[in-house]
């Protein structure tokens, strides 16, 4: 989504604002590919943003500025993504028109697609498919409220980071997944990117969005489960979901209770994906998911994509957002592959470029 007084030209730095942790990448995009000039990260407390909602303003721009430090990140321009109940992303139909003649009426156009009052949203769209022979054209409209896109501004600026670009974070992976997988002629992949509170669903067919799906729920289930599990602090039941306990945290852990509670989260996270991308299914005529990528802080939770494989009885696997990486002089291939599950919304906020649309 680009606002038109966010607006600059040039490469910018991907900030993937999560209610867990600040991510922020930089890279060189080259026509050879592209590379990593700086990573970050830093945590978020509990409770800093809830359901979408900045809570504690504070905590999240002290967030963006330890992360960006912590990456040696210089430059002032970023791109942020949104998602949550306040974006609605919708494939519409309409009568086939210029881009010019759209950008005139998407207002009145939006107004019957969207469940919120056209004034209070910040709106986009993409024409997706030319004129048909029925004279319609499929158009992916986007729909921000302006609360939640101002609550990033506010912080962003407040960091002392310029923001030029405001993206839709299942449209972030799906610019990292098209930069180092390739789509095989008539496949359909899922990118699923389950974060603390919220999963963004996409499924990609031709090369576009087929259906764009926000779920709240998340790994912080995991995470609570295992604090009334154990009575345990929010940090100890965090390390011992990822399996990063320590070895005195490790001994004292009931795997059996961990156990029990991690599978009635994946239960329960997997059923309402499922569901989701079932609809899908159920929707579009002769298309059927042939395999899912999956990312997200809670990816790297133990056996998850498994389970998820499983289930759907399709291929599941973690999306890595540095899969065709240029070979990186600063970055260690191990510390890469620990980072690339967090890392593809920010990977693909950084391979945008602020004059684009």
């Amino acid at each position: 989504m680009q606002l038109p007084f966010l607006r600059r030209t040039g490469p910018i730095v991907g900030l993937d604002i999560g209610s867990s942790a600040v991510k922020v990448v930089e890279l060189n995009v080259s026509s050879k590919g592209f590379e990593v000039l700086g990573m970050g990260t830093a945590p978020v407390p509990p409770e800093a943003i809830v359901q979408g909602a900045f809570l504690n303003s504070s905590a999240i721009i002290d967030a963006i500025q330890e992360a960006t430090s912590n990456a040696g990140i210089k430059s002032k321009d970023v791109a942020v993504a949104v998602s949550g109940h306040s974006v609605i992303v919708k494939k519409i139909s309409l009568p086939a028109m210029t881009a010019e003649e759209l950008e005139e009426s998407i207002r009145w156009e939006a107004e019957q697609y969207i469940p919120f009052d056209v004034n209070e949203v910040n709106l986009d769209f993409q024409i997706l498919s030319g004129d048909n022979a029925d004279g319609q054209m499929d158009v992916l409209l986007v729909a921000a409220k302006k609360d939640l896109v101002d609550d990033y501004v506010q912080v962003i600026g407040a960091a002392g980071l310029h923001p030029c670009v405001v993206d839709v974070a299942a449209f972030a992976v799906e610019n990292a997944f098209e930069a180092n997988y390739a789509l095989e002629p008539g496949e359909v992949v899922a990118l699923v990117n389950i974060g603390a509170q919220v999963v963004n669903i996409n499924v990609v067919q031709a090369g576009r969005p087929a259906f764009t799906r926000d779920i709240s729920t998340g790994g912080n289930q995991y995470t609570e489960e295992i604090q009334k599990a154990l009575s345990i602090g929010y940090g100890e039941a965090e390390r011992i979901k990822l399996g990063n306990a320590s070895p005195e945290e490790s001994q004292e852990v009931v795997p059996q209770e961990v156990d029990q509670a991690m599978r009635a989260v994946t239960d329960q996270v997997l059923g309402e994906i499922t569901r989701s991308l079932d609809f899908f299914t159920a929707t579009a005529a002769e298309s059927r998911i042939h395999r899912v990528m999956v990312s997200g802080g809670s990816a790297r939770v133990p056996d998850l994509a498994k389970a998820f494989q499983d289930r759907a009885n399709v291929p599941v696997q973690i999306l890595n957002p540095f899969e065709r990486m240029l070979p990186s002089r600063k970055f260690e291939e191990a510390y890469l592959r620990e980072m690339a599950p967090i890392m593809g919304v920010g990977v693909g906020l950084g391979l945008r470029r602020a004059d684009e649309r």
